[in-house]
């Protein structure tokens, strides 16, 4: 049985960062993934994830934001890879609706560079989108998008050039704390490994591995691409921001600009669908009620996107009650850390939560304010809706 000083479970976006921080700080580090590199069956993956700081969520995401922008930055600039694209950000609603009030109240807590647009002043900058007049937008400079494949990439490649081993294809069975109750006994398909602490970052497994009694709830989210009726060159990066529009009854849609080859088409999704799953059985099956909702969405309100659907794909995200993040030390086993599940809006945390985990790993505290995740928090024992604001 071999000893590693921190064993991560799960190398999606969350595990790669942490097992990436663990061995750059010299700690003899295991990483461990039931998949291959860079797999479609998990969370992770989709081709981009939003990036923005006027965070509509809550103000406290701020800080964890800006921190995260410093180290995708240099993740990027070590790794040479295109991690990050900034691109403006536009939020859109009306004026009462959580989506806009949330995103105001960040920007000003946090004195965030923005502006507010009237749904006339949204149309004559972004001509795709017709926004009706009671509309209105806030427009944040800094929003953009992170590409998660290759930000898993570079954290992978960074962790294995500073010594962690990475395995993949072994899954974990179960974990147990050994005799003395100072080390952590990991049992995969493979092999038990003894460690001094025990990072959990399963994603949609975490019901299945965290060992606590709090309601969590794996679900599934379409992601569609779709060929655009006018010039593909109006969704240009240069041109086009990242944006999530609040319709009636607290819908949210969200939707990228042209980040791939013409014909790829652009990228659009809806926050939040109630389609619970079982992680290790997703139905890979779209259905045509998943369609409709995308196209009753986007007809009037982005009617060039009303072309051909050119793919559409199922990813997981894995639900808390209030829709926080679930992060912090075990609260009976010390030496374990968990983080996850992000409810559909943690991936551009994850190089902030890489170093957070580490600390957590190697200290048991961290700098970071993270004390609304806390996996003891009263909000999380109660049932899982799937639904979201």
């Amino acid at each position: 049985m071999r000893y590693y000083d921190a064993v991560v479970i799960g190398l999606g976006g969350m595990g790669s960062a942490a097992t990436s921080h663990l061995a750059t700080r010299g700690v003899k580090t295991l990483g461990l993934e039931q998949f291959d590199p860079l797999h479609t069956r998990g969370s992770s993956h989709g081709e981009s994830r939003i990036i923005r700081q006027s965070y509509f969520e809550h103000p406290n995401y701020v800080p964890l934001l800006l921190r995260a922008y410093e180290l995708w930055t240099q993740l990027q600039s070590e790794s040479g890879l295109d991690l990050m694209t900034i691109t403006g950000g536009l939020m859109i609603g009306r004026p009462d609706s959580q989506t806009i009030v949330g995103s105001q109240q960040s920007a000003l807590q946090h004195h965030l560079r923005h502006e507010m647009l009237t749904a006339k002043q949204i149309h004559e900058r972004f001509p795709v989108l017709t926004p009706t007049s009671e509309l209105v937008g806030l427009y944040e400079q800094n929003a953009g998008f992170v590409r998660p494949e290759r930000c898993i990439q570079a954290h992978l490649a960074r962790a294995e050039a500073a010594g962690a081993d990475l395995h993949f294809g072994e899954r974990v069975i179960d974990w147990t704390p050994s005799s003395t109750n100072s080390t952590t006994l990991v049992r995969t398909t493979r092999d038990t490994y003894e460690t001094g602490s025990l990072v959990l970052a399963p994603g949609a497994w975490a019901p299945k591995l965290f060992k606590l009694d709090v309601s969590l709830q794996a679900v599934r989210q379409i992601l569609f691409w779709i060929e655009p009726l006018c010039d593909p060159e109006a969704f240009a990066p240069d041109r086009f921001p990242i944006y999530i529009w609040e319709c009636d009854g607290g819908v949210q849609f969200y939707g990228f600009p042209q980040h791939g080859p013409a014909n790829d088409g652009i990228k659009v999704a809806i926050f939040y669908n109630e389609d619970p799953c079982d992680p290790d059985n997703v139905n890979p099956w779209i259905g045509d009620e998943f369609v409709q909702q995308i196209r009753s969405c986007l007809q009037r309100r982005i009617p060039c996107l009303s072309g051909r659907i050119v793919k559409a794909i199922p990813c997981m995200y894995t639900n808390t009650p209030d829709h926080h993040f679930v992060l912090g030390r075990h609260p009976r086993f010390p030496m374990v850390t968990i983080a996850s599940p992000c409810s559909g809006h943690g991936f551009k945390f994850c190089s902030v939560i890489g170093e957070i985990l580490a600390d957590l790993a190697t200290t048991g505290s961290t700098r970071h304010g993270i004390d609304m995740f806390s996996p003891t928090r009263e909000t999380l024992t109660t049932p899982c809706s799937g639904v979201g604001y």
